[in-house]
């Protein structure tokens, strides 16, 4: 039986001008870290569907979230917990100015855009799992 793996990614986007520049940096790293994998899954009789949600350009708070069989990385990975951080780009004024986007912390540091190392860990603790 073949195995799926499911990738959502879900991020604002229809029109505040921050998404070309800084939250597509998830859709873009993603792309990156499957064009490395997705040979090596398919050997092992895995397919790879990645399903993009564009959310309410008024809820950054849920933006640039990456689930793996609808699992979110925070649960997958131990040590990654979801943050907030008041959200300084101009755009934001858009949306009231005391927009809070979301972020994750690992190893001490913050990341606005969920970095390679954890979208592969997460990949791959997502296939364990089934």
């Amino acid at each position: 039986m073949k195995k799926e793996l499911v990738i959502e990614w879900k991020h604002i986007g229809n029109e505040i001008e921050k998404t070309a520049e800084e939250f597509e940096e998830t859709g873009m790293t993603l792309s990156a870290v499957l064009a490395e994998i997705r040979m090596l899954l398919e050997m092992e009789g895995v397919s790879v569907r990645v399903d993009e949600t564009v959310l309410p350009d008024d809820a950054p708070a849920g933006s640039e979230r990456l689930l793996f069989n609808g699992i979110p990385v925070e649960e997958l990975l131990e040590g990654v917990e979801v943050t907030t951080t008041s959200c300084s780009c101009a755009s934001c004024d858009s949306c009231g100015g005391n927009a809070e986007c979301r972020t994750l912390r690992y190893n001490g540091e913050e990341y606005e855009a969920i970095p390679p190392e954890l979208i592969g860990r997460a990949a791959a603790k997502a296939l364990e799992m089934e």
